[in-house]
């Protein structure tokens, strides 16, 4: 691969560079899924105004990109990777919130629900037998997602000089510090290019696997495809 115009080997600096961006993409994820998950269930659960107040405020954080709000982030209290983390991280939380909170509805509607609350079960204790394990699988796909989204949030702002600082190598950083030898060697760009695509890629198909995995739906379907193409003469 050669080496870049500061004399660094660059398959040292793209190995690197992962451990940063999914460092971040960790913390950030972490951040959404701690807080967003919470937020979701407990609308989920108590409906009427707690519930309006969580999902319009959700709204109003959907209403503006997450990239834009790690953008705002990165110009007002300078760029850094924690600053990055967070960013990304809250940028995040409505969709945590909104997963959560979908499953939670569902969960709340079944029948031993209305058993458990029949045996003075408290929504505390509701939450933890059986919301939290029925809607982990909606939450473990929606982690692999936000990774994929926060590796390429992470690439973006590094790229715009708002995420990790030099000398520490990121992916996006790279990038950027490649643009203005494109003419001379333009390899200096693919090899970060490429390990931003095939993570974001990677990820992706991460979470459609889990989502087969974990959907019952499509469980049932495939056993029913399965079951009759073997009942089949």
């Amino acid at each position: 691969m050669g080496t870049d115009r500061y004399g660094r080997d660059v398959l040292s600096t793209v190995l690197y560079g992962a451990r940063t961006t999914l460092l971040v993409g960790l913390v950030a994820v972490g951040i959404a899924l701690l807080i967003g998950t919470p937020l979701g269930i407990i609308a989920g659960m108590r409906r009427r105004w707690l519930d309006e107040m969580i999902m319009r405020a959700s709204d109003v954080m959907l209403a503006f990109p997450a990239l834009l709000v790690a953008v705002v982030f990165g110009a007002v209290f300078g760029a850094s990777t924690t600053t990055a983390m967070l960013a990304i991280g809250i940028g995040s939380i409505p969709g945590f919130a909104r997963v959560a909170r979908s499953g939670t509805l569902q969960v709340m509607s079944t029948e031993y629900i209305q058993a458990a609350k029949s045996s003075a079960q408290t929504r505390f204790a509701i939450a933890r037998r059986h919301v939290v394990p029925n809607i982990s699988g909606m939450v473990i796909v929606q982690c692999s997602v936000a990774f994929a989204i926060a590796v390429l949030a992470e690439a973006a702002l590094s790229f715009l000089g708002l995420g990790t600082p030099p000398p520490v190598p990121s992916w996006g950083r790279m990038l950027q510090d490649s643009q203005s030898l494109l003419g001379v060697s333009p390899m200096l760009a693919v090899w970060p290019g490429v390990a931003i695509a095939v993570a974001v890629l990677g990820f992706n198909l991460l979470g459609d696997g889990l989502r087969d995995r974990f959907d019952p739906k499509l469980n049932h379907s495939r056993t029913s495809q399965s079951t009759s193409s073997q009942v089949r003469p």
